[in-house]
């Protein structure tokens, strides 16, 4: 069954003893808008991009920094696929239960049939607290790895892993 509304995932989080701070925000669509809402708290702000190859087949969900910025051509080599390009809404809603601006770690908990990767920036790994949305874009969750390695175990997505060689922007 799909979850398909904030207080809900809070219920599916909360019945399984996840713990986590939630900040409400105005709507957020872009990294920018975000950082300026951003909880005060040594976390990752992230940047979830839901992608699919050429065909449409294949759908990958690509965690990294909010300040980095990612390459697909380059990406695309390192999930194994010729060419990469970002899924369609109605594939997002169906698969992780959210829309454009709302793409999160957390709608993993949608995808019930296993039918999207999860790829994780490996530098950004390497942090202790990271901020998602909690399948919407009006509040920020802020949990610890531990908590996300025990969500990821509990949804069945077990993270890849990539080196995102783009860098900052400069």
């Amino acid at each position: 069954m799909m979850i398909s509304s904030e207080q809900e995932f809070l219920k599916f989080l909360e019945t399984r003893h996840f713990v986590f701070e939630r900040f409400e925000h105005p709507a957020v669509f872009t990294c920018e808008e975000a950082e300026l809402h951003r909880p005060e708290r040594p976390a990752v702000s992230t940047k979830n991009l839901f992608l699919c190859d050429k065909k449409g087949r294949q759908f990958f969900l690509v965690v990294t920094a909010c300040e980095k910025t990612v390459k697909l051509d380059e990406l695309s080599s390192q999930l194994g696929v010729s060419r990469l390009r970002f899924g369609s809404e109605e594939n997002l809603m169906r698969l992780l239960g959210v829309t454009r601006g709302s793409v999160t770690m957390m709608g993993l908990a949608n995808d019930t049939e296993h039918q999207v990767e999860l790829w994780l920036d490996a530098e950004i790994w390497q942090n202790e607290y990271f901020q998602s949305h909690p399948l919407v874009n009006t509040a920020t969750l802020v949990l610890a790895k531990g908590e996300l390695e025990r969500f990821f175990s509990l949804t069945g997505h077990a993270p890849k892993f990539f080196i995102e060689k783009a860098g900052k922007p400069g």
